[in-house]
C-alpha cells in the first residue's frame, strides 16, 4: 500500500510572503506620518478604523443571512480584535516609548515561539526537533536583523508591552488558522477590524492614546506626498490586503508554519529600506535575513516528515 504524502501549499506560501511584505510596508507608511506630525495613536487608529469600514461592505454581503453563524463565533472574532488586531498595535507603540523600536519589534516576533510552546503545552505533543532547531534559528535571524545585542540594558515596562504585543501577534495566527466558525477570511477579518477600531477610538477618546493629526506633507522615497494618500496605501496595502492574505495563509498553512513565515516581514522590512529609503543593510542584517529563511524551510520541513510518520508506520 503506497505511502501517504502531503503536498506543500505553495499558494499558502505565496499568501503568506504577500502578507509578510505587505505587513512591512507600514513602517515606511507609518514613519512617514509620524514625521510629519503625527502621533502614534493617530497613525495607528486611522488605520485600523479606516480599514474596518474599507471591509464594512464586502463583510456585510458575505454574510447576509449568516448573522447567527457571527453570533456562535463571536469569542474568535473578539479575541482577534482585542488581541491580534488593537491589542498588539497598542502594546507595540507603548512598547517603543521605552525601548527602542528594533528590540520591541525582536521581542513581538516571539509570538510564534509563545503560540508554539502553547500549543505544545495545550495538547502535550512535544513539536518535532527539526521544528524546534528551525525555531531558535529563525530568531537568531530576527536578533541580528533587528541589531540586538547592541548593550544597554532595557527598560522592564518595554519588555512587559513588548511580550503584550508578543500575545497578540501568536494570537493573530490562533484566531486566524481556525475556520471551524464557518466565517470566510475577508468577513472574519472586517469583524476583526471593526472590534479593534472601536477599542481603539474608545482609548484614544479618553486620552490614554495620545491623538495628534497634523496636514502637513510626508517624505516617502524623497518625494513629499499629502497626507491622505500615506494614510491610503497604509490602509489599503499594510492593513486590508495583509490582514486578508494572512488570515488565508494560516488557514492553508496552519497557525505554527504560518507563524513562522510571518518572520519574512523582517526580510521585506530591509527590501523597503533599500528601495524605499535607499539604506543598505550590514552584514550582520543579511546573515540575519538568510538564517530567517533557513529557520522558515526547517519549520515548515519538520512539520511536512512529522505528519508523513503516522502515515507511513501505517502502511
Amino acid at each position: 500500500m503506497p505511502v501517504a504524502t502531503r503536498a506543500i501549499p505553495v499558494a499558502g506560501f505565496l499568501l503568506a510572503v504577500g502578507s509578510a511584505a505587505s505587513f512591512a510596508l507600514s513602517g515606511s507608511f507609518a514613519s512617514a506620518l509620524l514625521a510629519a506630525g503625527w502621533s502614534a495613536g493617530a497613525a495607528t487608529t486611522a488605520r485600523i478604523t479606516l480599514a474596518a469600514l474599507v471591509l464594512a461592505a464586502p463583510t456585510a454581503l458575505a454574510l447576509r443571512s449568516r448573522w447567527r453563524t457571527v453570533l456562535a463565533a463571536w469569542r474568535p472574532i473578539l479575541l482577534f480584535g482585542v488581541l491580534a488586531v488593537a491589542g498588539c498595535q497598542l502594546a507595540f507603540f507603548m512598547a517603543v516609548q521605552f525601548i527602542p523600536p528594533s528590540l520591541a519589534l525582536l521581542i513581538e516576533f516571539m509570538g510564534p515561539v509563545i503560540l508554539m510552546l502553547w500549543i505544545w503545552a495545550r495538547t502535550r505533543v512535544a513539536p518535532a526537533a527539526l521544528t524546534l532547531i528551525g525555531a531558535a534559528v529563525a530568531v537568531l535571524g530576527l536578533a541580528a536583523i533587528s541589531g540586538a545585542g547592541a548593550g544597554g540594558a532595557l527598560h522592564p515596562m518595554g519588555i512587559v508591552f513588548a511580550l503584550i504585543a508578543a500575545i497578540g501577534n501568536a494570537a493573530y495566527y490562533a484566531t486566524g488558522a481556525s475556520s471551524d466558525h464557518g466565517i470566510p477570511p475577508i468577513p472574519f477579518v472586517g469583524l476583526g477590524l471593526a472590534v479593534g477600531a472601536v477599542m481603539l477610538v474608545v482609548v484614544s477618546a479618553t486620552g490614554l492614546l495620545p491623538f495628534a493629526v497634523t496636514g502637513a506633507p510626508a517624505a516617502i522615497a524623497g518625494a513629499e506626498l499629502p497626507p491622505a494618500v500615506v494614510v491610503a496605501g497604509m490602509v489599503l496595502i499594510s492593513t486590508v490586503l495583509s490582514y486578508v492574505l494572512g488570515v488565508a495563509a494560516s488557514r492553508r498553512l496552519g497557525a505554527t508554519v504560518a507563524s513562522f513565515t510571518g518572520y519574512s516581514e523582517a526580510l521585506f522590512g530591509i527590501v523597503w529600506t533599500i528601495v524605499l529609503l535607499a539604506v543598505v543593510p550590514t552584514g550582520a542584517q543579511w546573515a540575519g535575513a538568510a538564517l530567517i529563511i533557513a529557520g522558515v524551510v526547517a519549520v515548515k520541513t519538520g512539520e511536512i516528515l512529522r505528519a508523513r510518520r503516522p502515515a507511513a508506520s501505517a502502511v
